[in-house]
């Protein structure tokens, strides 16, 4: 018993604990994702396919709270950057 709560303390010192990302690292994380998906894929993604929707949802949050006044400085900077990529990729032929 002892030896399992010895593992969870060196976990959490080596920030391998659950819950440590603070929401700014969170938003990174999930910022970083949609922008190289993106990249990757020259373009959006698709509130179709099940990987995707969760970008999807994300974006239209984020673009909710912009267009409210709510979005930080430094997220709002980067977020506009987001949509500029967005708006280059916005109308991909899926043929072509």
């Amino acid at each position: 018993m002892f030896e399992d709560r010895a593992d969870v303390a060196e976990a959490d010192e080596d920030g391998g604990g659950g819950d440590a990302m603070t929401q700014d690292e969170r938003w990174l994380m999930r910022y970083r994702e949609v922008f190289s998906f993106i990249e990757a894929n020259h373009r959006n993604p698709s509130k179709y396919v099940g990987p995707e929707r969760e970008l999807v949802n994300w974006t239209k949050q984020q673009r909710k709270l912009m267009n409210a006044g709510e979005l930080k400085e430094p997220r709002l900077g980067m977020f506009k950057e987001l949509l500029e990529l967005s708006e280059r990729c916005k109308h991909k032929n899926q043929y072509g």
